[in-house]
């Protein structure tokens, strides 16, 4: 039986969008309802399919009818269930803060763009075909761009060109990989390409291993990992924060690809790729662990502290992935569920941050929601610098526990360590500049803040919310994300079940 729920989280957006772009563009009400309606029976649909995914079974979605490899599959596995649930969690709560604080009011086509992105991420994630994974990238790209450059601005529109010219970089070079491993297997599904690139000879591999580096090259740009991150700062500190809230998903499409593609593909147990992954990932998310905490602490603006965070965080999870193993893929999971949420809840809180006083890390007369906003901030710090009691240190005990047999051990641990503290410096200085030594400069007559919505409120403590669930729930959670990194490293049930050999 088919199973149409699969396609959903494709379509639906992918119909909303035209939608209020042709029928309802100029009634910014109706377009806040169709967004919220369809982003919450996005929800609703996502987590039914996680639930499914539990079972183990993967199903396959056939477009057309067409069997693979001859037509374009999507599959549900753990790993695609689970980033589309996050993806829909993270993107009502950015919806339910870019409509409380009018967000959507500062320019043109807000909502339609979001629900293009919707789409993109959600097509990358559920796709069982490398070509159409490059042309979920490429509507993830047009969308994002417009949404980046929301609201206008020279500076915006700068770092919004930086981020294309990038981007369409690694475009080209997703082409070009593309190419070679089709020249090479003669297929660009997944599951058959896997088959073809375990049969090949051991002495006509030189062409495969060099579309499997390229393709790598592609991900790592989307990963932002160091040497390619440098789009990531000035793009995400220039970009609305609301919007840079929901892009912390985006280099998660890139670390998603890394596993998908080397784990069923180019596989640790195939001699002619071994070694792609492993001798170069890890000194590079070494490096982009190191060079994110640094940014942190030398951060003058609250968005530039918060990007250069989404990178630190992406050290960690590519340290995880790089390990290439099943507890280390676990981990790696884990913590990309923790990096998503308090990604995006620092971006919104920086946002909250702005719109008082300015994005200057300096000691101004204290902001409406001082105290507040102070707790949300250091609260946001504890997750994203890995300290207890929420999930980023369960997070980051479980990547230093992988690596632990590995023969870097105690280089992994030595750096991870010496970030954390160095991220926790940072955000302390951020903290106390911004918040602390503002008093100094109280008026003692000082006006009463005007009220403010609290719809933006909402959607952070919700965020704030996943991350003390996932703290409390760590077991269950962690007990889902070790069954599902088993799924990646056994991908037989994977590829016979694209390939209709369930039965066999």
């Amino acid at each position: 039986m088919i199973n149409h729920l699969i396609i959903l989280p494709i379509v639906l957006p992918a119909i909303v969008a035209p939608f209020i772009i042709m029928v309802i563009r100029f009634h910014l009400d109706l377009q806040r309802i169709f967004s919220l309606a369809a982003t919450v029976a996005l929800v609703g649909i996502t987590l039914t399919l996680l639930a499914q995914a539990t079972t183990g079974d993967i199903q396959v979605y056939e477009l057309g009818n067409w069997p693979a490899p001859f037509g374009i599959v999507l599959v549900l596995d753990r790993l695609s269930a689970l980033m589309i649930a996050l993806t829909s969690l993270l993107a009502l709560a950015v919806l339910l803060y870019v409509i409380g604080s009018d967000w959507d009011k500062r320019g043109r086509h807000f909502h339609a763009l979001f629900q293009f992105q919707l789409m993109g991420v959600m097509g990358a994630f559920l796709t069982g075909d490398a070509f159409n994974l490059f042309v979920f990238f490429e509507v993830l790209l047009i969308a994002s761009y417009g949404l980046m450059i929301h609201g206008g601005g020279a500076r915006r529109l700068r770092a919004g060109v930086q981020y294309v010219v990038y981007n369409l970089l690694g475009s080209t070079l997703f082409l070009f990989a593309l190419g070679t491993l089709y020249a090479v297997t003669g297929t660009l599904n997944m599951a058959d390409m896997a088959e073809r690139v375990a049969a090949l000879p051991a002495d006509e591999t030189a062409l495969l291993r060099v579309g499997a580096i390229l393709l790598l090259l592609v991900f790592a740009i989307k990963a932002a990992v160091l040497p390619l991150h440098f789009w990531l700062p000035l793009s995400y500190a220039n970009a609305p924060m609301p919007v840079a809230a929901l892009f912390a998903i985006m280099t998660k499409v890139g670390a998603y690809s890394i596993l998908r593609m080397y784990t069923l593909v180019f596989g640790p147990e195939l001699a002619i790729t071994r070694g792609l992954v492993e001798d170069w990932l890890l000194p590079a998310a070494l490096l982009t662990l190191a060079a994110g905490s640094l940014g942190i602490l030398g951060a003058r603006k609250i968005g530039k502290l918060v990007a250069f965070a989404a990178i630190a965080s992406m050290g960690t999870l590519l340290i995880a992935i790089s390990l290439f193993t099943q507890v280390a893929t676990g981990a790696a999971l884990y913590y990309v569920i923790h990096s998503t949420f308090a990604t995006g809840l620092m971006f919104l809180i920086a946002d909250l941050i702005c719109q008082r006083r300015g994005g200057l890390i300096d000691a101004t007369p204290p902001m409406p929601q001082n105290g507040l906003i102070a707790s949300l901030f250091f609260a946001g710090a504890i997750a994203l610098a890995g300290m207890p009691p929420l999930s980023g240190f369960i997070g980051k005990l479980l990547v230093m526990d992988a690596a632990r047999d590995a023969p870097q051990a105690p280089l992994i641990w030595g750096v991870i360590l010496i970030a954390s503290l160095i991220a926790m410096v940072g955000f302390a200085r951020a903290g106390s500049m911004i918040f602390w030594k503002s008093y100094e400069f109280a008026p003692e007559d000082a006006p009463t803040p005007a009220p403010t919505r609290a719809l933006p409120f909402v959607a952070v403590f919700a965020l704030l919310g996943a991350l003390v669930a996932l703290s409390v729930f760590s077991g269950p959670v962690s007990t889902y994300t070790e069954a599902t990194a088993a799924q990646l490293f056994d991908p037989s049930a994977y590829i016979d079940a694209v390939l209709r050999r369930a039965g066999q």
